[in-house]
């Protein structure tokens, strides 16, 4: 897969690893293939809007004296030096919060909730990718807990199977909502994640290990996720570990124990401040701690907006992709930098002992919705028109505006479906 990209060429590069030591089948961490095995309190409320091969041609023809082709070692050790490439695709979408109104314009007559016209124009691109990451930036606790938007989430659980359907596999709990309807809340919506077979959840887990792995067409990606609040709700006592937190000693016992069994790692942060264009000293300051880690990728979100993208050094020669935020993906916030997000592009390349990252690429999207809140769908920036900007319930919007967002993000910004 290679992008055609309408801005800047961020050059490839390759990057180069010890191979993975065998682990043995019963280690908890690995999973099987292609499954799962304190900050100020958040202000997430809307703002004020304003061949198969043809085999007669490979059939053997009889050739008068021809030879037995040799068998010698030497032509053995030709064959041997093919060795097989892999690669492995990822996407990963930004915060999907939703408010009331967002909630209450899927009710069905019927009293049910679907979800599935929101993400329609983006699921073939989705479904395309070998994984797929979201932040579910609100709890599914069930009808009980009462359905809610801002300040206490409470999401129908029917978006997670439409999360499904439209193509996610790794799904993000750890965020500074994720105890809006407290342990129990949290509980309940991790029973109910753990029903659909699809999924593999990070960031919060009833008990265990708080590392997940994929290992997918023979590439193992292993996960990690934290986030820097819950919006100031304390964990059980008996259960401190229910989400995982940002805690650098936690986080470098974690990163320590799962670097030697995958061969890329990816750590999802929900950190930094809200609606800030620019990644703050914090989010810089942890990104860096995480290369000194060799953590391969950074998947950033919580600021509801997008922030450019960088990469940091290692200690083993090696960088660090960062990301630092995927903005809004679907959501009813009002202001104009939180209706366009982007969904990140990474392709993990593996031949032998070779590791590299051979894309890595942002797809904006912009979320429309009309002036009653209605009709909202998330569109790639790409097949977004003039036509839905004047139809936007925001009024201040043009392309100009978006892509000048996008020039300021440093990474390939992508226009086209990029599995095409």
């Amino acid at each position: 897969m290679r992008f055609r990209f309408l801005f800047c060429l961020i050059p490839v590069i390759l990057i180069s690893c010890a191979s993975r030591p065998a682990v043995p089948a019963e280690d908890p961490l690995i999973a099987a293939e292609g499954t799962a095995a304190a900050a100020p309190a958040s202000s997430d409320k809307p703002a004020s809007s304003g061949t198969a091969a043809d085999k007669a041609k490979t059939a053997s023809t009889k050739v008068p004296f021809a030879k037995a082709p040799p068998t010698d070692t030497a032509s053995a050790a030709v064959i041997k030096e093919k060795t097989e490439k892999y690669s492995l695709s990822l996407i990963a979408a930004g915060d999907n919060l939703f408010h009331d109104s967002l909630i209450n314009s899927h009710k069905t007559p019927e009293g049910t909730y679907d979800f599935s016209s929101i993400y329609t124009e983006v699921k073939p691109i989705v479904q395309k990718a070998d994984l797929a990451f979201i932040n579910q930036e609100t709890v599914m606790a069930g009808s009980s807990y009462g359905y809610s938007g801002y300040p206490a989430f409470n999401t129908p659980q029917s978006l997670a199977y439409t999360h499904a359907d439209t193509g996610f596999d790794i799904v993000n709990i750890a965020n500074n909502h994720a105890m809006d309807k407290g342990a129990a809340g949290l509980i309940s919506t991790l029973d109910f994640l753990d029903t659909i077979e699809a999924f593999t959840v990070i960031g919060a887990r009833k008990e265990g290990k708080s590392a997940r792995m994929i290992t997918k067409n023979n590439i193992t990606l292993g996960l990690l996720s934290y986030t820097h609040s819950l919006n100031g709700i304390p964990l059980p006592k008996d259960q401190p570990d229910l989400v995982s937190m940002i805690d650098k000693n936690k986080m470098t016992q974690e990163i320590n124990e799962l670097r030697p069994l995958c061969d890329f790692l990816v750590v999802s942060m929900h950190w930094g401040a809200e609606y800030l264009l620019e990644p703050d000293s914090s989010q810089i300051e942890i990104a860096e701690f995480l290369a000194l880690h060799n953590v391969d990728l950074i998947i950033g979100h919580h600021p509801h907006v997008l922030q450019r993208a960088d990469k940091l050094p290692r200690p083993d020669g090696k960088e660090t992709y960062v990301i630092y935020s995927l903005g809004n993906f679907a959501s009813h916030q009002r202001e104009r930098e939180r209706v366009i997000g982007g969904m990140l592009v990474v392709t993990f390349e593996k031949e032998e002992e070779k590791l590299s990252i051979s894309d890595f690429g942002l797809l904006p999207v912009i979320t429309h919705y009309n002036r009653s809140f209605q009709s909202t769908k998330i569109y790639p920036l790409y097949a977004y028109t003039e036509e839905f900007i004047e139809e936007h319930g925001l009024r201040n919007l043009s392309m100009d505006f978006f892509n000048n967002v996008t020039k300021r993000l440093n990474i390939d910004i992508i226009m086209q479906d990029p599995f095409n």
